[in-house]
Parts: structure tokens; sequence; C-alpha cells
């Protein structure tokens, strides 16, 4: 199966039926997946940050997944599916955000022991990372310029780039619904991140003050606000891990390190839903 593939129907069957005998090692592959752990130096802690990082990419191919589905359902009004894959995506956030506590076992001696054999590999070039931010709705041109060397991996970028966001398809039924919503808006270029509007400020604000008759979209709403908050706590404790190995040296591949983690810190995917609880 191609890593660069997050649509599981186009992916290559690897399996047959199980009255065939096939057996729980080959229905995971695990002889391919439990070979991947390939380390550069000798020292023991380095199974361990190769594992940590697999696992959480893993856990992001999921996400993409279950945002993906989202998505389609609630451009089809099908809320209630979505309410099952958004509340699946918070769950899995919260067991990425608890790899960083299994991480923060290793000392900055022992990170020193490996961490030149990393080269100019670095998390900051997560493609999937990014594609989850495309999701969500934060669109920065210049990620894609980082994979402009691989034709499959750009092209799955571009696409989720210029593609409506869980947040564009959210204002879209708020449209629907019957809000009168900006026409602009809803015409608007996807590839530029959403920074607010007040047609969407005063929808949501109609919504929770008429919770009753508006049920379905305060869910979607909350839904929202979990994924978010999640995301920030898993931003925060990758910063806070990240300062507690390497303090404020230069991440590897020339990021910024902590500096950089703590201003994203301060953007918001979803404007709207945090002004409003002010202004209830």
């Amino acid at each position: 199966m191609s890593i660069h593939n997050n649509d599981s129907s186009k992916e290559p069957s690897i399996h047959t039926d199980f009255t065939n005998n096939m057996t729980y090692g080959e229905y995971l592959a695990l002889d391919r997946l439990l070979s991947s752990q390939k380390r550069l130096s000798g020292h023991h802690d380095e199974m361990l940050f190769i594992i940590i990082h697999q696992v959480s990419e893993l856990w992001m191919k999921l996400i993409i997944h279950e945002m993906q589905g989202a998505i389609s359902a609630i451009q089809k009004d099908e809320l209630q599916p979505a309410f099952k894959m958004l509340a699946r995506v918070s769950k899995i956030q919260t067991q990425i955000i608890q790899a960083w506590d299994v991480l923060s076992t290793m000392t900055p001696s022992e990170y020193m022991e490996f961490r030149e054999k990393l080269g100019q590999a670095s998390g900051f070039q997560s493609y999937q990372y990014r594609q989850i931010e495309f999701l969500l709705g934060y669109k920065t041109p210049h990620i894609l310029t980082i994979y402009q060397k691989d034709s499959e991996l750009h092209a799955i970028l571009e696409k989720a780039y210029r593609a409506p966001s869980i947040y564009d398809a959210a204002i879209e039924a708020l449209a629907r619904a019957g809000f009168p919503i900006d026409p602009d808006l809803l015409r608007r270029d996807y590839s530029i991140t959403y920074t607010g509007n007040p047609t969407v400020e005063a929808a949501w604000l109609s919504v929770y003050k008429d919770v009753k008759t508006y049920w379905d979209l305060y869910q979607l709403a909350e839904k929202l606000i979990d994924i978010e908050d999640w995301l920030q706590q898993w931003r925060f404790r990758h910063m806070k891990t990240v300062e507690r190995i390497i303090g404020f040296k230069m991440g590897t591949g020339g990021s910024s390190g902590v500096q950089y983690l703590k201003k994203v810190l301060d953007h918001r995917f979803f404007p709207e839903l945090w002004d409003l609880r002010t202004k209830l």
C-alpha cells in the first residue's frame, strides 16, 4: 500500500478471505510494520524516538480519513454520521497527546547521543500534519514548496490546500439552514486561510441562543471546538517536550523549534466559535 494514499478505496488489496487461513500477522502486514524501525545509531533510545513518531503518523492517517469523511457528510447535511467521525478524531487526539509523555522520558543527554544522525529530517516535514492543518482551514502556501520535489505528495497536499476545510463545510451548512451568510464567503477561494466574517458570527450566536431549534448545528459547533481544543493541547505538549529536551536550540532541518511552536499556539481555526463565548 502506498503511504501517500489516504483514500483506502484506492489502495490495492493485500488481504484474502479469512477462510483461506489468513493469519493475524498477515492481515496487519506485521512483517513490514515491525521491520520499519531502522536505527541509524547504536543508542538504545533511538528506538523510542522512531516508534513514537511512526505511531503518531498512523494516528494522523486515521484523523485524515475521519476528517475527510466528516466533511463529505456535512456537505450532504448528514450531520449525525459526521458527529461520530469527529468524536473519534477527538479520541485519537488524546492518544497523540499522551505520546509526548512517553517521549519526554528521554533526557537531553540521551537525545544528543543520536540527534546528529537525523540530518535534515524534522517533524516539521510531516506532510500528514500539514494535510490536517489544511483540512482544518489553516492554508499556508509556503508549505507546498517543501514538497515540490515529490510530485505525488505535492499533488495530495495541493488538492487539500484548494479544497474546502471542515469549517467551510460548516459555514455552508449554516447557509443551507437559512442563515444570511455573506454570499462572497460562500464562493471564496478556499486556498486562503479563513479569518472571520460578521455574518458567520451572527449565525453561530443565533444557534447558541436557541439551542433547541438548532440542536444539530450546535452539536457540530461543539465538535469543532473539541477538535481545536485538543489540537492546541497537542501543540502545547509538543512545544514543552521540545523545550524539555533541546531547550531553545534550532530544530533539525533548520526549523526555529520552540519559538515556532509557541507562535502557532496563538492561531485559531474557528474564530467565531471562540469569540461568541464572550458575547453570549
